[in-house]
């Protein structure tokens, strides 16, 4: 037993000391390997070990020199969600928040992920804000989101947030508003996606009044109302 301990510790001495060789190899070799770049080098001669250690070893040289985006990729490779976390930071540090949320998202940091939404929301960065909620699954900040959107007149964010909720009351609202705005493009989209085929008609009868056939045609067809599209396609077919 005594015999089969030994050669047990011999053994991971050997496995350790040649993995520092290769590793040492491989630092002589780094200049040019970072200069190739991480997607064109092939690791695949390495053990698991040895490759995850190699690419945090090229992961945290890209990072010292400022290269994020490859040191996101060799992390991610290794599987390093500490240092994933690190490159947010920076990220959020110089306002690159959409690759900050990125790195959150691939280092599983759902705290950060919160954190950083709501400083969205407070910052109306509605975009940003909805990436990190959608990312969380958080409805409850979505709606928040949504709601302050449409407080503020955002109606391109808030049909995002009001569709990735499959809010129908909230879309048919929203379409009024914006139709009363004259946003007849984001109505339209509002009240398809709340399947309101009351709302797509009355939205094709403004639109007929006005001339806008184009729109006019998209919601009735949109509400299935055969006997409006017959009328427009009999009286204004040259329009």
């Amino acid at each position: 037993m005594h015999e089969e301990t030994m050669n047990q510790v011999l053994n991971n001495v050997q496995k350790i000391n040649q993995t520092n060789s290769e590793l040492s190899q491989f630092k002589s070799l780094l200049p040019t390997l970072l200069e190739k770049g991480i997607d064109q080098i092939d690791l695949s001669m390495f053990d698991d070990i040895t490759k995850t250690q190699l690419l945090n070893v090229l992961g945290g040289e890209y990072l010292r020199r400022g290269r994020l985006h490859e040191a996101v990729k060799s992390f991610v490779l290794a599987g390093n969600q500490q240092k994933l976390t690190v490159i947010g930071q920076d990220y959020e540090r110089i306002g690159q928040v959409e690759n900050a949320i990125e790195c959150y998202e691939l280092a599983q940091e759902s705290n950060r992920l919160n954190l950083l939404g709501r400083k969205c929301l407070i910052d109306g960065r509605f975009r940003d804000a909805i990436k990190c909620f959608t990312s969380l699954n958080d409805h409850e900040m979505l709606a928040k989101t949504g709601d302050e959107c449409l407080r503020r007149g955002k109606w391109e964010y808030a049909i995002e947030v009001y569709k990735t909720l499959g809010d129908s009351e909230k879309l048919t609202q929203l379409g009024d508003l914006c139709l009363g705005d004259r946003k007849l493009a984001e109505a339209f989209q509002a009240f398809e996606l709340a399947n309101n085929t009351n709302k797509l008609n009355e939205l094709g009868n403004v639109c007929l009044k006005e001339g806008l056939f184009s729109i006019a045609l998209k919601a009735y067809t949109a509400s299935d109302n055969k006997a409006m599209l017959k009328f427009i396609q009999e009286n204004f077919r040259k329009k």
